[in-house]
C-alpha cells in the first residue's frame, strides 16, 4: 500500500520566496531519514517544496479557471513536502513517521494512496485506461 506522509512546518505559509532550509543539522537529520527509508525498500519519492509565496492556486468555484498567486492569506497550514512510501499497512506507515527527525513546529500527515483495485465498477473501468498515466510514468 502506498502512502503520502505531508509534511507540514509550521509558519511556512508565511516564508518570502527563495526561502531554503539553512539548519545544517536539520538537513543532515532528514537525509539520514530518507536514507533509511530508502534502504528499508519502502521509499517511493521524496521531495521539499518551495513557500507558497512562489505558488499559484487554480480554482473552479465559477465553473470558470481563476488564478491566485500566492502567499495565501486564509491558509493556516501548508505542505513544505512529501513522501511517497510503499507499506504493509497504515500502522507502517505511522511508524516511518515517527521516526522523522521533526521539529517541534512540524507535524506530519499520513494519507493512504488510492489504488486501481479500490476503484469499483465503471469508475475503475474508465481509470483503468489510463493505467500508464500512473506511478509516475510520462506520456
Amino acid at each position: 500500500m502506498r502512502y503520502m506522509m505531508l509534511m507540514i512546518p509550521a509558519g511556512y505559509e508565511k516564508a518570502p520566496p527563495g526561502t531554503m532550509p539553512e539548519d545544517i543539522e536539520a538537513v543532515s537529520a532528514m537525509m539520514k531519514y530518507n536514507e533509511a527509508l530508502q534502504k528499508a525498500g519502502v521509499l517511493v519519492a521524496a521531495e521539499g517544496l518551495h513557500p507558497p509565496s512562489m505558488g499559484a492556486r487554480v480554482s473552479f468555484a465559477s465553473g470558470e479557471p481563476v488564478v491566485t498567486d500566492g502567499p495565501f492569506a486564509e491558509v493556516k497550514e501548508v505542505v513544505g513536502g512529501f513522501w511517497i512510501i510503499d507499506v504493509a499497512s497504515r500502522e507502517e506507515a505511522i511508524e516511518w513517521a515517527k521516526k522523522c527527525p521533526g521539529g517541534p513546529n512540524e507535524t506530519i500527515e499520513i494519507r493512504k494512496i488510492m489504488e486501481m483495485d479500490e476503484f469499483s465498477g465503471e469508475v475503475r473501468k474508465i481509470a483503468e485506461e489510463f493505467v500508464d498515466m500512473q506511478h509516475g510514468q510520462k506520456a
